[in-house]
């Protein structure tokens, strides 16, 4: 963990960020895109790093090492009735797996959430991503419930759990 720099995204770090996105996606079957990383331009994700800053309710933290991002968290406010309620993405380069980065930055996001008035976070996990399940459950998160089929990779179908973490019980 030396050496490792979290801060939040900032507009400039958009090209890192679509660089990023093509390596994790072609590490792991367990984000919703491939080695293609995400489907945007360098201005879109500028774009969409400013609309989050702009978002009391969200937020997007990097974690850098030698001026490459290694990992990241982020908290996706969701509207009307829902404002009381985030959406949480999270990925770790492979390399960094079982080495904490992961709960550091899981930590982060839900310190950003008390702190903002998010009272529950949400997110969707691969049912046989037993690892990334444990980190959740070691902070508290529940699942409550399934989806099937979320992903179709392939001829293959996989199902996803459905879980939360409900802050207004701590």
């Amino acid at each position: 963990m030396d050496n490792i720099i979290i801060k939040e995204a900032s507009p400039e770090d958009a090209l890192a960020r679509i660089e990023y996105s093509k390596k994790i996606g072609a590490e792991t079957d367990n984000l919703s895109f491939g080695a293609e990383g995400f489907p945007i331009s360098v201005e879109g994700e500028e774009e969409y790093i400013r609309s989050v800053l702009k978002d009391e309710r969200s937020c997007s933290f990097f974690a850098w090492r030698d001026k490459e991002i290694i990992g990241d968290v982020s908290l996706t406010g969701m509207p009307r009735r829902m404002n009381h309620r985030a959406e949480l993405g999270i990925t770790v380069l492979k390399s960094e797996w079982n080495k904490g980065l992961g709960s550091r930055l899981l930590e982060m996001a839900i310190e950003y959430a008390k702190s903002h008035g998010i009272e529950i976070i949400n997110l969707e996990v691969r049912s046989d991503n037993f690892r990334a399940i444990h980190v959740y459950e070691k902070f508290g998160f529940r699942k409550i419930g399934a989806s099937p089929a979320y992903f179709k990779i392939g001829d293959s179908y996989i199902d996803f759990d459905i879980m939360y973490l409900d802050l207004r019980e701590n």
